[in-house]
């Protein structure tokens, strides 16, 4: 049996996921189960679009769970308290001073399987992100990007 990758997770992170799949299980799969027998009442399978619908939908939130469930057996949670208080690691709040747009911004750093950008949860694994792991206030990174190089001066940092 091989050994799948391990993914880093907070608590947070893991209470996030651990939701996400109860939710699926719990509601998602009878919502869907439900969906299946309306569309089956309909009789001929052959040209049934709600039919179709319903098995994609059952498709993708089984496909999901597996994720999930993948995501969850091969988590490491991290112990907050064992990690390094002035350092940049997998958990922190980093503040910094993006040079290129000359704004301040915040960052959570996450485990790729919390990662959201949109919400400033940055991977450790993407470029910002590795960038800024091991660093300390004052440190000034610069991030290779796809457009060029970008800099970032680490401004604050807390749990």
């Amino acid at each position: 049996m091989s050994i799948g990758k391990s993914y880093i997770l907070t608590r947070e992170g893991l209470r996030k996921l651990e939701d996400e799949l109860e939710y699926l299980r719990s509601v998602k799969r009878k919502e869907i189960t439900e969906k299946i027998k309306v569309a089956l009442s309909y009789g001929d399978l052959s040209e049934n679009s709600e039919y179709d619908e319903a098995k994609n939908d059952q498709a993708f939130v089984e496909g999901r769970i597996a994720l999930l469930e993948n995501k969850l057996n091969n988590a490491e949670i991290l112990d907050e308290n064992e990690l390094p208080k002035d350092v940049v690691t997998i958990g922190a709040f980093v503040k910094v001073k993006d040079y290129e747009f000359d704004e301040e911004i915040e960052f959570h750093i996450v485990g790729s399987a919390e990662a959201d950008p949109v919400e400033y949860k940055i991977s450790n694994e993407s470029p910002v992100g590795e960038a800024l792991i091991g660093k300390k206030v004052g440190d000034i990174v610069e991030v290779h990007i796809p457009k060029g190089t970008n800099k970032f001066e680490i401004l604050d940092m807390h749990r």
